[in-house]
C-alpha cells in the first residue's frame, strides 16, 4: 500500500519528525531569544509524542511507501531517552535511512550510542568557524570548539559523511563562508549553504538579508572551480557540485531564489503530533489526540492518503505573488 499522489503529482516518500520543540541554542534565524521573552512557550512533556507514538507513526508511514525519515527539533538529544527511541526506529521494515538533525554539541556523549541504536547519517547545523559570529546567531550559547568536537566524536563512531548545515545571512555571516568551506574541503562532509528562509514569525526575516546561491556558487568556483554532479533523487533539496580538484562536494539550498516546491515528497510532524504538508505552513491536522483515542494503523494511513491526495502546497513559488508574510508554524515546533 502506498499514499496516493498529492494534487500535483508528488509522491509520499520523506518523513520529518520533530522530537521536541526544546533547544539548548538560540539561532536567531530559528529560535531567537528575545522572541521568547521569558514566557514558558515550549511544550509541557505531556503533550510530546511518547516514544510509542512516533514509532507507531513511523511505522504507519513507512507502510505508505516512506524510506527515509529525519529527526529533528528543537535539539533532538536533549530529548530523555533518545537514543533508545532511534533503536526502536531503526529496524521499521521499508525505513532504509534514519537521519538526525543536530547541532552536535552533545553528540560527544551520544554518537556512539546513535550509531549501535541503527542512526545511518547526521546533519550538523553550523553556521560559522569564527566564535563571535556564532556565538552571535546562536543566541550567545554553545560555541564552535563543541559544535567540532561534536563533529570529531561523530566520526570516531563510524558517521563518515556528514552533511554540515550553513544558514547564510547577509553582513551577518556571509563573509566567513570561505574559511567553513575551506575547513571542510577533503574531510568526506559536505557543506551545504542554505538561503536564509522566511519560516516562522519570529526570525526578523527580511529579503535584504538573503545571500543568493548563485552568488555564493560564483564567489567559490572562482576560488575553487566547481561541477554539477547529477541528484540522487528528485527530490532532494540541494543543487549538488563537486570540487574539480576532487576535494569533495557542496550543496545549494536555494528556497528564496530557485524554489523546489514540485519535487517536494516530505510530510513533517511536530513534537505534539500536528501533520503539516510543507515547512511553511499556518495549519497542521491534529494526529497525537487520535492516537491516544485508539486510532488503529490502518485507520491512521487512511486518514494520512486523505490528507496528503489534497496537498497542493507551493508557498516558495509563490511567495513574490504574495501581498505581504504569511504566518507559518514556528520552526522549533516543527524541525527544519
Amino acid at each position: 500500500m502506498t499514499a496516493p499522489n498529492d494534487t500535483l503529482g508528488r509522491p509520499l516518500k520523506d518523513l520529518r519528525i520533530s522530537v521536541l520543540d526544546r533547544c539548548n541554542l538560540r539561532c536567531t534565524y530559528c529560535m531567537p531569544e528575545e522572541s521568547l521573552n521569558g514566557r514558558g512557550v515550549f511544550l509541557p512533556p505531556h503533550h510530546l509524542l511518547s516514544d510509542g507514538e512516533i514509532e507507531f507513526l513511523a511505522r504507519v508511514f513507512a507502510t505508505l511507501g516512506v524510506h527515509k525519515l529525519r529527526l529533528t527539533g528543537g535539539e533532538p538529544l536533549l530529548r530523555p531517552g533518545f537514543n533508545e527511541l532511534v533503536g526502536r526506529l531503526s529496524p521499521i521494515p521499508g525505513l532504509t535511512d534514519l537521519a538526525l538533525t543536530t547541532n552536535a554539541v552533545l553528540l560527544p556523549r551520544n554518537a556512539i550510542a546513535l550509531k549501535t541504536a541503527g542512526l545511518t547519517r547526521i546533519t550538523v547545523s553550523m553556521d560559522s568557524l569564527d566564535d563571535k559570529v556564532f556565538r552571535d546567531m546562536a543566541g550567545g550559547r554553545g560555541s564552535v570548539q563543541e559544535v567540532l568536537d561534536g563533529i570529531a566524536a561523530a566520526e570516531t563512531a563510524g558517521f563518515e559523511q556528514l552533511k554540515i548545515n550553513t544558514v547564510v545571512q547577509r553582513d551577518v555571516n556571509d563573509h566567513t563562508i570561505m574559511d567553513l568551506i575551506s575547513h571542510f574541503r577533503n574531510t568526506g562532509h559536505t557543506v551545504r549553504l542554505i538561503e536564509f528562509m522566511d519560516v516562522g514569525n519570529v526570525n526578523h526575516w527580511d529579503r535584504n538579508l538573503v545571500v543568493p546561491s548563485a552568488e555564493l556558487l560564483k564567489s567559490i568556483h572562482d576560488q575553487w572551480p566547481l561541477r554539477p554532479v547529477a541528484s540522487q533523487a528528485a527530490s532532494e533539496t540541494a543543487r549538488r557540485y563537486e570540487f574539480v580538484d576532487g576535494a569533495g562536494e557542496i550543496g545549494f539550498i536555494s528556497s528564496i531564489t530557485e524554489p523546489f516546491c514540485g519535487d517536494c515528497t516530505r510530510a513533517r510532524i511536530t513534537a505534539n503530533g500536528v501533520f503539516y504538508s510543507c515547512l511553511f505552513s499556518a495549519h497542521g491536522t491534529e494526529l497525537r489526540d487520535k492516537i491516544r483515542a485508539g486510532m488503529s494503523a490502518e485507520e491512521m494511513a487512511a486518514e494520512i492518503m486523505g490528507l496528503w491526495s489534497k496537498r497542493g502546497d507551493r508557498y516558495s513559488e509563490l511567495r513574490n505573488r504574495l501581498p505581504r508574510r504569511q504566518p507559518h508554524v514556528e520552526m522549533y515546533r516543527m524541525g527544519g
